[in-house]
């Protein structure tokens, strides 16, 4: 019997971002961008955290590029969501609509 993981608030978060970023899905876009999104500062250490927690659930990959000449030589990495990641967001995004579905009225 597979077992579903969801996703929690800011891995939907980064998940997403990294859609709307594509090619360029490296640290500080997503890090600006979550902010902006967000509303709120995103401190570099959750990110990373949450980039490699993605990462260990096969929600997530990431390629280095190793000539870069701006950061003195240091790689980055460019991450992107695998498909394992999009069923992940289906099965939150599935999820989520059904518990929002007869609540409006509570909301409004």
């Amino acid at each position: 019997m597979p077992t579903t993981f969801f996703l929690g608030e800011f891995e939907q978060l980064v998940l997403l971002t990294l859609l709307q970023l594509g090619d360029e899905g490296y640290a500080l876009p997503l890090r600006r961008e979550l902010s902006r999104v967000a509303g709120r500062s995103v401190s570099r250490g959750a990110l990373y955290r949450t980039l490699e927690r993605l990462e260990r659930k096969k929600y997530l990959a990431w390629e280095t590029e190793e000539d870069v000449p701006k950061r003195g030589g240091h790689p980055r990495r460019r991450f992107s969501v695998t498909p394992e990641g999009i069923s992940a967001l289906r099965a939150s995004r599935t999820a989520l609509m059904e518990l929002w579905s007869g609540v409006q009225e509570v909301l409004e």
